[in-house]
């Protein structure tokens, strides 16, 4: 029987590299890489997409609209194409690879030929704002904060660099310039019609995530509690392996960690409230190398390749 065959464009990079190894996991796929020496090598490059049913893109943004050039190039020969990078995440000739983004959405990743995969931050908040949007709760002018916080995993090579060789603050906040390269795929797949203002930051230590949504509840369309909030977004990923809303911390736990969920392709999402104030926290924890990246993107190749 004919395995899938997957080529990883970009495959010695941190996302690359876990995709690799979430792969080599898997029997119904083979990868195949191009030599070392030849990554940089277009002629190489395009001999391993000829041969792949699907290609990943793990490239920096302008490389990775070079790489879909050249793939599409190939006519009848063009693989799929599965992108992490954030160059097509709002492109409309790309299926956004959220499966449990909306009803439906899955079935489009699976009979999509390019998928852009989704931010990490993005993955979290949109997970939060958009079912409470869809259900008139949060209007799509209603002004909304996002804060994050992100191991430095997520950072690039410069970053991992300087955290790996002790050059790096324990914390800092970043984006603030308010023009985060996130910021336009948050709006668009929340359904926001304003801009939220988004604060990320990165920690000392190597990944996990949690991103944050504060909310003034009596700001909102008929006052809703914490309780009807959390019973939305429980609904919508009733049926989800991956997206799991956490019931139980409502009123209880006044802590939430980044780690928890490491290693894995799940995102926990929860409410936090107080019973006498009008107000609540909605926390999205994920690993930001696992359903903020690799994981999101394993997931995405097997709707696209119906294994």
């Amino acid at each position: 029987m004919h395995k899938p065959v997957i080529f990883i464009d970009g495959e010695a990079g941190t996302t690359g590299l876990q995709i690799r190894q979430r792969l080599a996991r898997e029997d119904s796929v083979r990868v195949i890489s191009v030599a070392p020496e030849l990554r940089k090598d277009a002629r190489a490059r395009e001999a391993m997409m000829r041969e792949a049913d699907l290609v990943i893109l793990c490239l920096p943004d302008d490389a990775a609209k070079e790489a879909v050039a050249m793939a599409l190039g190939l006519g009848a020969e063009a693989p799929k194409i599965l992108d992490a990078s954030s160059a097509h995440r709002v492109d409309p000739a790309f299926v956004y690879g959220f499966p449990e983004m909306a009803e439906g959405q899955g079935a489009h990743i699976a009979h999509a030929k390019l998928v852009s995969n989704p931010g990490c931050y993005p993955t979290g908040a949109i997970a939060l704002i958009r079912p409470l949007v869809e259900a008139g709760v949060i209007p799509p002018d209603h002004p909304l904060t996002i804060n994050a916080v992100s191991g430095y995993t997520g950072g690039g090579k410069a970053m991992i660099a300087a955290h790996e060789e002790g050059n790096a603050p324990p914390f800092e906040l970043y984006g603030l310039s308010l023009q985060h390269k996130h910021l336009p795929e948050i709006q668009h797949y929340s359904r926001l019609t304003r801009r939220p203002i988004f604060v990320p930051s990165v920690g000392s230590y190597a990944q996990g995530m949690l991103v944050s949504v504060p909310l003034h509840l009596d700001t909102l369309p008929g006052r809703p509690d914490a309780g009807a909030i959390e019973e939305i977004l429980a609904r919508r990923y009733a049926a989800s392996a991956y997206v799991n809303v956490i019931r139980s911390p409502l009123t209880v736990s006044d802590r939430l960690e980044p780690e928890a969920v490491n290693n894995t392709n799940v995102a926990e999402l929860r409410v936090f409230a107080h019973p006498t104030l009008p107000q609540a926290v909605l926390v999205a924890q994920l690993d930001n190398l696992g359903k903020g990246a690799s994981g999101a993107a394993v997931q995405n190749l097997k709707l696209m390749l119906h294994v």
